[in-house]
């Protein structure tokens, strides 16, 4: 039998993947699934995207890169910093990643020593935890309640710190709430900071272009520049410019930091493939009005689904403020039972009902670290969420209370 590091035993696999590949089981059985349980969008990347990747290919040979990138997207990456963030990072700053997740997972790789906590404001993004725990960390969760927009309080923040706490984790908007900060809000959240120099702060921006009404995106880098020699600002192309599968994430910081960073990388998986960073490139230097057209379309979906769910008894809805989902409260459903005589318990017994009985698939709370909610990714058409709510407005009728 294969011997699996005892480190694993801790760690799970992502809820988000593991609901839609129960959808996608499902789906394979010939059921009609409505499956909203990743975060994809459902638009084309920019073509002089593509066109760019494919033009590259045809033409030159693609060959290893610098484990932190190539220069000239790395120039990109910095230009962009600059232009929308009024950031400054030198090109020894900024690291070219696999995605997001794989920049943070670097960076945890890089800094966490067994026993370290860090403080992942709850509802958080599901692999968060899971990473921190993967390197010896301790996850420390604050509840951030819909009563305080599930916002992190300086309160909050100020009671969970520790001489332990290596990392804060912020995501600006919020996956999956959808909650903003101002740049009062994090300014804030900066002062108490500013009193714990040994706290290291990830800003994980990847939604930075999805916010809704009128907000204007500032990045904590921007709202906090005092601290600009331990924070971390993560971001990517997959979810502004629908390039998901490219898998491109980038972060500008310290230079000590990155510096850690690529060499971790260049001994895992050498560098981001060469055709993906000239995408990169593209879409950063590139025409934006794509960036706007999809923001203005997500925002029509999440209108569409506050509507909806102010119609069905059971449920409730904070407006998310930005990114692409709905977090969905299910308190009234806890205690209820179904037509097949099964009691709801928890938020896991919600999204099981919802997939059964109603062939929705959305990920439950629990995986967030605050229940009683479910999430549901809005990033597909506007057709397949009106279906998913007649759907779930149907099956949260036929409960028993």
């Amino acid at each position: 039998m294969t011997h699996i590091a005892a480190r694993l035993s801790v760690v799970k696999p992502s809820a988000s993947m593991a609901v839609s590949q129960a959808a996608k089981d499902l789906a394979a059985t010939g059921v009609d699934v409505c499956n909203l349980g990743l975060g994809e969008p459902d638009f084309q990347a920019p073509g002089n995207v593509t066109e760019a990747a494919f033009d590259a290919a045809r033409a030159d040979r693609m060959l290893y890169t610098a484990a932190l990138g190539t220069p000239d997207c790395r120039k990109s990456i910095a230009a962009k910093f600059k232009r929308e963030n009024g950031l400054d990072f030198a090109l020894d700053e900024i690291a070219v990643a696999n995605g997001a997740k794989q920049i943070i997972f670097n960076a945890l790789m890089a800094t966490v020593e067994e026993g370290d906590e860090l403080i992942l404001p709850a509802p958080y993004f599901v692999s968060y935890p899971e990473m921190a725990k993967l390197f010896g960390g301790v996850p420390v969760t604050p509840a951030c309640r819909a009563e305080t927009g599930f916002h992190l309080t300086p309160e909050a923040l100020e009671a969970a710190i520790t001489p332990k706490t290596r990392w804060l984790f912020l995501n600006l908007p919020n996956n999956p709430s959808g909650a903003s900060y101002t740049r009062d809000q994090l300014a804030i959240l900066g002062a108490v900071l500013e009193k714990h120099p040994q706290v290291m702060i990830l800003s994980d921006e990847i939604y930075e272009h999805i916010l809704f009404d009128g907000r204007e995106f500032v990045s904590f880098g921007a709202a906090c520049p005092q601290l600009r020699d331990r924070s971390l600002i993560v971001n990517g192309v997959s979810k502004a410019y629908a390039m998901t599968g490219w898998r491109v994430g980038y972060a500008g910081g310290p230079r000590d930091l990155i510096k850690a960073m690529a060499t971790i990388q260049s001994q895992s998986c050498t560098s981001v493939c060469t055709p993906a960073q000239i995408a990169t490139r593209a879409a950063l230097d590139g025409p934006q009005d794509c960036v706007a057209e999809f923001r203005e379309a997500f925002e029509r979906r999440r209108d569409l689904v506050m509507d909806r769910i102010r119609h069905i008894n059971g449920l409730t809805l904070d407006p998310p403020e930005g990114a692409f989902y709905a977090y969905i409260g299910c308190a009234a459903l806890i205690g209820a039972t179904t037509p097949a005589g099964q009691l709801l318990e928890t938020d896991i017994d919600v999204t099981q009902y919802l997939l059964s009985e109603g062939h929705v698939a959305a990920v439950p709370g629990a995986a967030y670290g605050l229940s009683p909610f479910f999430r549901i990714s809005t990033a597909t058409s506007d057709e397949e969420l009106s279906r998913a709510m007649d759907r779930i407005a149907e099956a949260v009728s036929k409960l028993n209370y």
